[in-house]
C-alpha cells in the first residue's frame, strides 16, 4: 500500500492507496510544532480504525509547502513505516515539463494537481485549488506545466475582513439565499461568496482567452464543493486531485527505478 501525504499551510491531507484505488483518507491540522512521534500515533490509530497496519504501508510519497515540517516527515516515514519518503521536488520524475521561469519555485502541490488534471483529460486544462491560497495552474495540450495564478484564499480574505473592520462579525462561509443582504452577516456572506465566484470565473476566462484554448477546468481543495458549483467555467470537482497526483508521480518514479535496476543488472551480467 502507498501512503500519500499532502502538507499544506492549513491542513494535511492523507490517503492510502491499494494500487490505483484510494482506500481511505483523512484531513489533519498542520501543526509544525508536533513531533514525528505525535503524528505517527495519530496516523497509525486512524489507519488501524480502517483495519490497516503500519506494516502494510510499503511506500510514502509527500508534497509539502511547509519547510519546517520536512525533517518531521522524514523521521515519520522511517520510524513509523520503515521507509524513506519520496518527497516531490527537484530530481523527482513527474513526467511533466515545467515551463516556469524557475521550476524549483513551483509548489509541489501545484505540480501534483497539474499531473493529475492532465492524466484525467489528456488535453489543455486548468486546476483550481481552493486552499489557504487559491491557485490556478494551466497545463498545455502537450502536458506542459505553463504557469498560473495565486490569489488569497477565501478563509484568509474573510479573516482579514474581520480583523481590520472592527464592527464586522466573523461569518460562516455559505451560499446566501439572496445576493442582496439585509443584515451585516448576510451582506458579508453575499460579498465574500459571490465575490469569490467572480474572481474564479474572471481568472479562468482570462487564462483561456490569453492561451486561445478552451481548457477543461477541475476544482479541488477544502472549499471546492462550496464555491465551484456556482462557477460558470468549472466542469469537475475532485477533492482528491492532489493525492491522485502524488500516486501518479510515485508510480512514474517506481517504473523509473525498475528500469534503472534492470540496466544495472544487465551491466553486471555483461561484466561476468
Amino acid at each position: 500500500m502507498l501512503l500519500a501525504i499532502d502538507i499544506g499551510n492549513t491542513n494535511i491531507v492523507l490517503g492510502i492507496y491499494d494500487g490505483g484505488k484510494l482506500v481511505t483518507h483523512w484531513r489533519l491540522l498542520t501543526e509544525p510544532e508536533r513531533t514525528a512521534d505525535e503524528y505517527g500515533v495519530i496516523i497509525s490509530h486512524l489507519a488501524a480504525s480502517k483495519g490497516i497496519g503500519c506494516e502494510q504501508v510499503e511506500a510514502v510519497i509527500v508534497s509539502c509547502v511547509v519547510p519546517p515540517m520536512m525533517s518531521m516527515i522524514q523521521e515519520l516515514g522511517e520510524s513509523c513505516f520503515g521507509v524513506n519518503p519520496l518527497v516531490v521536488g527537484p530530481g523527482v520524475k513527474t513526467g511533466m515539463p515545467i515551463l516556469y521561469d524557475s521550476p524549483k519555485e513551483v509548489g509541489a502541490d501545484r505540480i501534483c494537481n497539474g499531473v493529475a488534471a492532465y492524466e484525467r483529460y489528456h488535453d489543455c486544462c486548468i486546476a483550481v485549488d481552493f486552499g489557504t491560497a487559491t491557485t490556478f495552474d494551466f497545463i498545455s495540450k502537450k502536458g506542459e506545466y505553463v504557469g498560473g495564478c495565486i490569489a488569497p484564499g477565501l478563509l484568509i480574505s474573510v479573516e482579514a475582513l474581520f480583523q481590520r473592520a472592527s464592527k464586522l462579525p466573523r461569518v460562516e462561509i455559505i451560499k446566501p439565499k439572496e445576493i442582496v443582504g439585509r443584515n451585516p452577516v448576510h451582506s458579508i456572506q453575499s460579498g465574500v461568496f459571490y465575490g469569490y465566484v467572480g474572481l474564479v470565473d474572471g481568472i479562468v476566462q482570462r487564462m483561456q482567452k490569453e492561451s486561445r484554448a478552451r481548457a477543461r477546468v477541475v476544482a479541488t481543495g477544502g472549499l471546492a464543493r462550496v464555491i465551484a458549483p456556482e462557477c460558470s467555467f468549472i466542469q469537475d470537482i475532485d477533492e482528491f486531485l492532489t493525492l491522485d497526483g502524488l500516486r501518479i508521480i510515485y508510480e512514474r518514479n517506481s517504473v523509473q527505478d525498475l528500469k534503472k535496476r534492470v540496466q544495472e543488472l544487465k551491466k553486471e551480467v555483461a561484466g561476468r
